[in-house]
C-alpha cells in the first residue's frame, strides 16, 4: 500500500484510493456528501443527477477493489440517492447487502411544507456473501432481550442478544428508562452531535457520533485491522478506529479538514473512552426543563380529561 497508514491525505479521493493496493483494507465507512447544497469549503454540493450517480460509481468501485475478500463496507446516505446507489453498489459493482439500518436522530432538519427529516440511510455491505467479519459475541454491540428486559425471565441470556433486523416499537418497552425507545434494531437512535454538545469538533458541519462509529467498527473489524474513510471530514471515523486499536487511513478533499482532523487524532490514544453516552437515549443532553416521559403521559392525559370535561 503506498498510501500511508495512521493519517488523513488530501486531495480527491478516487485519485488517493487508486494509490491503495488491491485487498487491503478491512473496513471502509463513508459518509459522501449527498449532493443537496450543503455549503462545504471545497466541494460543490450541487451536482447534476447523473454527475453525481457516476462519481458515487466511480468511488465505490474504488472501495470494492481495495478492500479484502472478506472486508466490509458501509455507506451513510441520505433519501434522495439511496435507492440508486444501493442498487449500483450491488448489481453494477458486485457488493453484498447484509442490512439497511436507518440512523434515527434528534436535532433533524426543520421542513416547512414536508414532515421534518430525522433520519439518514445506512447501508452494510459485504464483497463476500458468506465470508466477513461480524463480532456477534462482542458484548459492545448486544442488547438486552425482551424476554430480560420486559418479562423478567430468568431463561434469559445475560449476554444479551443481537439487535433484530425488524424494528418493532412494543408499549411495554416505555416502561424502561434506559431503553424506553428502544433503538437496537434496524433502526438506531443516536442524536446528531449538535452545536452544543460536549463532544462538537466546530470545524465540520456534519459530524457523526462517536457511539454510532463505535457500534460499526466494533461489529465490522477486528483490532488491528486497516479501516479507511473516503471522506474524512471531521476525523470520527478514524479517530474511534484509533481509539479502539484499528489501523486507519483517510481521504480528504478540504485541507483544512485535513488540519483540524489531523490535530483531533493527535489528541487521543488507542483505548481511550468514545465521546457520547453509550446509552443512545441519553445521547440528547437534557435540559434544565426537561421533561420525562411519565410526566408527558400525565400531561397528555391530564389535556384529554380537560378536553372532555368542556365538551360535556
Amino acid at each position: 500500500m503506498t498510501l500511508k497508514s495512521g493519517k488523513i491525505h488530501q486531495g480527491h479521493c478516487i485519485e488517493l484510493m487508486q494509490r491503495i493496493d488491491a485487498g487491503s483494507v478491512d473496513l471502509v465507512f463513508a459518509d459522501p456528501p449527498f449532493n443537496i447544497g450543503y455549503e462545504y469549503d471545497q466541494y460543490d454540493d450541487r451536482q447534476d443527477d447523473e454527475k453525481y450517480l457516476d462519481w458515487c460509481r466511480t468511488w465505490i468501485a474504488e472501495v470494492h477493489r481495495v478492500l479484502k475478500a472478506t472486508g466490509t463496507f458501509w455507506l451513510a446516505i441520505g433519501d434522495e440517492y439511496a435507492a440508486e446507489l444501493k442498487v449500483a453498489a450491488q448489481r453494477e459493482i458486485g457488493f453484498t447487502t447484509r442490512s439497511w439500518v436507518i440512523w434515527y436522530y434528534t436535532f433533524g432538519v426543520n421542513c416547512k411544507n414536508k414532515f421534518s427529516r430525522s433520519h439518514a440511510h445506512l447501508f452494510h455491505f459485504v464483497k463476500d456473501a458468506k465470508k466477513f467479519t461480524f463480532n456477534a459475541d462482542d458484548p459492545a454491540i448486544r442488547v438486552p432481550s425482551a424476554r430480560a428486559l420486559v418479562y423478567g425471565d430468568k431463561r434469559a441470556n445475560p449476554a444479551g442478544r443481537l439487535p433484530d433486523d425488524t424494528w418493532i416499537l412494543r408499549p411495554q418497552d416505555f416502561q424502561s428508562d434506559a431503553y424506553g425507545f428502544t433503538p437496537d434494531q434496524d433502526t438506531w437512535y443516536f442524536s446528531r452531535v449538535a452545536g452544543t454538545f460536549k463532544e462538537r469538533q466546530g470545524f465540520h458541519g456534519c459530524q457523526m457520533p462517536e457511539q454510532l462509529l463505535g457500534r460499526i467498527i466494533r461489529a465490522s473489524s477486528h483490532e488491528g485491522d486497516l479501516v479507511l474513510d473516503p471522506f474524512a471530514g471531521s476525523g470520527t471515523t478514524l479517530a474511534v478506529a484509533k481509539k479502539l486499536g484499528r489501523e486507519f487511513v483517510g481521504c480528504e478533499l478540504s485541507e483544512d479538514y485535513v488540519k483540524y482532523a489531523t490535530d483531533r487524532l493527535k489528541q487521543i490514544g488507542c483505548g481511550d473512552p468514545l465521546d457520547g453516552p453509550a446509552d443512545p437515549v441519553a445521547s440528547a443532553p437534557s435540559t434544565k426543563n426537561g421533561t420525562t416521559l411519565e410526566s408527558r403521559t400525565k400531561r397528555l392525559a391530564g389535556n384529554s380529561r380537560q378536553k372532555s370535561l368542556l365538551s360535556e
